[in-house]
């Protein structure tokens, strides 16, 4: 396996790429490569390039494109996960498995239940924590396109910008008739009723699902959230962490649709 790296995609011209900045020192000083060495450089598009060093210099590298392939690793189905603001380092740990399983966007945000009261307290420097997490587990489990980590909302905010995709769910254990099993479930020709309106239920494209902090959601932004056309259904009998229901909610939905 090579080692694999996103850059931008100006720094691929032609047969060439220009490498520069923090991967220089991650090729020179952390891995000990030198000219002849092959990686794979990804430009955050889908396609892969195999790339043959050529110069490992001391603020720069530079290689030869070798082939360019497009990747099969990124599922069709596209998750945005809306994770409430946990404690301690969870959320992290909560992005980096995300990464790993498929999902193509994180919303952090702020819920009634979080110890972070406003999205304020969420410094610069943690958003930018959270996306070089996302970058190396991206890396690591060989992903081509780079999951975006969007700024923390509030979730209100959430709701309004998750109403676009095709289907969003909002897990909450006080939910005793919808599952996400049955959701899942329903042939192409269900039809059903989130926000006052029937809807012919087909495979969805794109899924949002919001998951709340480790005291869950309140009652009122469950319906909130179905004001919003967001279903809140039911993950099971057991009552999962908030960091454990993120990853089976995100494993149970591509493994429905045959995309893990």
């Amino acid at each position: 396996m090579t080692h694999r790296f996103f850059v931008p995609a100006s720094w691929i011209q032609q047969d060439q790429v220009s490498i520069e900045g923090s991967v220089v020192h991650q090729i020179r000083d952390v891995l000990r490569m030198s000219s002849g060495d092959i990686v794979t450089i990804l430009d955050d598009s889908g396609w892969e390039y195999e790339v043959r060093l050529t110069a490992v210099e001391y603020d720069s590298v530079t290689g030869a494109i070798q082939s360019k392939v497009l990747s099969r690793t990124e599922p069709r189905t596209k998750i945005a996960l809306y994770q409430s603001l946990l404690k301690g380092d969870k959320l992290e740990w909560v992005l980096q498995k995300g990464t790993e399983l498929g999902v193509v966007e994180f919303n952090p945000m702020v819920s009634d239940r979080c110890v972070v009261g406003n999205v304020d307290d969420v410094s610069k420097a943690k958003v930018e924590r959270w996306q070089r997490i996302v970058l190396e587990a991206a890396e690591q489990s060989e992903r081509a396109r780079l999951p975006r980590v969007q700024p923390p909302v509030l979730f209100a905010q959430a709701c309004e910008r998750a109403r676009r995709s095709d289907l969003a769910l909002l897990f909450w254990e006080e939910e005793n008739k919808r599952t996400l099993h049955s959701m899942l479930a329903m042939p192409s020709d269900t039809t059903i009723s989130a926000h006052g309106k029937t809807e012919t239920l087909r495979r969805p494209f794109s899924i949002s699902i919001f998951v709340g902090p480790e005291g869950g959601f309140a009652g009122r932004e469950a319906d909130l959230a179905r004001r919003y056309g967001i279903a809140p259904v039911s993950l099971g009998p057991r009552i999962l962490r908030a960091d454990t229901a993120a990853l089976a909610a995100v494993t149970a939905i591509l493994y429905q649709y045959e995309d893990m």
